[in-house]
C-alpha cells in the first residue's frame, strides 16, 4: 500500500507514475480527495472530542465553586455536543474506509528505471544466455505433452478425469524427475537462505499484505467456511513471517526459500495456451524472499537475479532476461526481471521467474519494521521476491531440450544424483 502522505506532499510526482501503470487519472483523484477528506475531518472529530472534554472539565469546575446554576446549564449543552461528535466520528469512519479500500486497489509505483511502455512488446530483452537461432533452424522439435504422453509419464486424460482442465497428472520417471528439480532447486540456494515449510492457507490478511487481496481476489481458491485462502505462491507466508513485528537491524538481510504448491484460478487464461504444464491451477514451487533496509534493496535485487539464474544456467536450458516496462510491472511491485526459458517444442518463451522489488508497498500493510537501533523510530522494512524454480515449466523445458531421436529423455548432469544415477527416462 502507498503511504497516503504521497497524494498531499508529492501529488503531481505520484500521479505521473501512476499513469505509467495505467491507473486513470479519476482514480488517483479520488484518492486524493478521500485523503484530504480525511485529514478535515480528524480536525473536526479532535475539535469536538476536545470541547466535549473541556466543557465536562469546567462543569466540575463550576460545581466546585458553587456556581451550580451556571454548571447545570452548561451540562445542558454537552449531550448536543456529544451528538454532533459521534455524528462526526461515524462520517469520519465513512470516509476512512473508503479511504483505505481505494488505498488498497491502487498499485505500487514504477521505478523510473523501468523501461516505457504498457504492454509485454514494450518489455526489453537485457540479455540471452545460451540461445542461438540457428541451432533450432530446419529442425522440428515435439511439444512436451506429446513427448510425455509418448513414454507414459504424463497423463493428462487421467488429470483431466480427477480434476478437470488445467490440471497435471505425473507418473513413474516423470513424477521422479519433477521431484529432481524442486531437490536440486533447494540444495543450491541453500547456502544463503533460511527453507521455511509453511501453511498452505492463510489467513486473509495475510493475501492483503502482499497485494492479493482485494485486487485479485476472483483468480485464488477460498474456504469460506474458515476464512482461509490456500495461497497462490510461497511469497504469501514468506512474506508476512514478521508482520506486526519489529526486527533489530542486525537480524537483517532476512532470506527466506521454501517450497509450496500453488494455486491459482486463472480466471484471465482464455486466449492463453494451456496445453501441458505450461498453465495449471496447480503447480509446485520453490520461491525466494527477501526483508531488507532501504538501502540495500539494490544490491538484494542483483542477488537475488543471480540466484534465480542460477539453476538454468546449470540446467544448461536457454534463457532471456526482460526487464519490464512500467505499465507491465506487477501491481505490488516496483520494478520487475522476467526469465523465460526456451520451449522449441512450442517455439515460444515460458516465465519461469518473476523477480520483483516491492519496496515497502507489502510491508506497510503487513506493518514489517525494523529499527537501527534503540534509540531510533521503527521504519518499514523492504520486500523482495522471485521464483527460485517454478517446477512445471522448467519440467517442461528439460523434457524438450533433453528429448533424443531414439526417443528417450537425457537427464541434465545436475540432476543425475536426484535421480539415484538415472541418466536417461524411456519408456518403460
Amino acid at each position: 500500500m502507498l503511504d497516503q502522505n504521497l497524494f498531499i506532499n508529492d501529488y503531481e510526482e505520484t500521479k505521473r507514475r501512476l499513469t505509467r501503470k495505467r491507473v486513470p487519472v479519476e482514480q488517483i483523484e479520488e484518492i486524493r480527495q478521500a485523503v484530504l477528506d480525511r485529514k478535515t475531518l480528524v480536525g473536526e472529530v479532535d475539535g469536538l472530542r476536545a470541547e466535549v472534554n473541556e466543557k465536562s472539565k469546567q462543569v466540575g469546575v463550576l460545581y466546585q465553586q458553587g456556581r451550580k446554576d451556571e454548571a447545570e446549564e452548561l451540562k445542558a449543552s454537552v449531550p448536543e455536543l456529544k451528538k454532533k461528535l459521534e455524528a462526526k466520528e461515524k462520517e469520519y469512519k465513512e470516509v476512512d474506509d473508503k479511504r483505505l479500500q481505494l488505498l488498497l486497489r491502487v498499485p505500487n509505483l514504477p521505478d523510473d528505471d523501468c523501461p516505457d511502455g504498457f504492454t509485454e512488446d514494450c518489455n526489453v530483452v537485457v540479455r540471452m544466455e545460451g540461445y542461438n537461432e540457428s541451432d533450432y533452424e530446419g529442425k522440428e522439435y515435439k511439444p512436451h505433452w506429446e513427448i510425455g504422453e509418448e513414454l507414459g509419464v504424463l497423463d493428462a486424460e487421467r488429470a483431466a478425469k480427477l480434476s478437470g482442465s488445467m490440471f497435471a497428472l505425473l507418473r513413474g520417471d516423470g513424477a521422479r524427475l519433477h521431484r529432481a528439480l524442486i531437490q536440486f532447486a533447494l540444495s543450491i540456494n541453500g547456502d544463503r537462505n533460511e527453507e521455511i515449510i509453511p501453511p498452505h492457507f492463510v489467513r486473509p490478511e495475510m493475501m492483503m499484505g502482499t497485494g492479493t487481496l482485494p485486487k485479485f481476489a476472483d483468480d485464488a481458491y477460498r474456504f469460506r467456511d474458515d476464512d482461509l485462502w490456500a495461497i497462490p505462491t510461497g511469497e504469501v507466508p514468506l512474506t508476512n513471517l514478521h508482520a506486526g513485528e519489529i526486527l533489530s537491524i542486525e537480524e537483517l538481510p532476512k532470506r527466506y526459500m521454501a517450497y509450496t504448491v500453488c494455486f491459482r484460478r486463472e480466471a484471465g487464461s482464455a486466449g492463453k495456451e494451456t496445453r501441458g504444464m505450461q498453465r495449471l491451477h496447480e503447480f509446485h514451487k520453490v520461491e525466494l524472499v527477501r526483508l531488507c533496509t532501504p538501502e540495500t534493496v539494490k544490491d538484494e535485487y542483483e542477488l537475488l537475479i543471480s540466484d534465480a539464474e542460477r539453476p538454468l544456467k546449470l540446467l544448461g536450458l536457454p534463457y532471456r532476461v526482460l526487464d519490464l516496462c512500467g505499465g507491465d510491472v506487477t501491481f505490488s511491485s516496483t520494478r520487475v526481471h522476467d526469465l523465460e526459458v526456451y520451449s522449441p517444442g512450442t517455439k515460444s518463451w515460458l516465465e519461469v521467474s518473476s523477480i520483483g522489488i516491492f519496496s515497502d508497498f507489502q510491508t506497510r500493510r503487513g506493518n514489517s519494521r525494523f529499527r537501527r537501533s534503540e534509540k531510533d523510530k521503527p521504519e518499514l522494512l523492504h520486500s523482495l521476491n522471485g521464483s527460485g524454480l517454478a517446477a512445471p515449466r522448467v519440467w517442461a523445458a528439460v523434457v524438450e531440450h533433453g528429448y533424443q531421436p531414439d526417443g528417450s529423455i537425457r537427464i541434465p548432469e545436475v540432476l543425475v544424483p536426484f535421480m539415484g544415477g538415472q541418466t536417461e527416462i524411456r519408456r518403460s
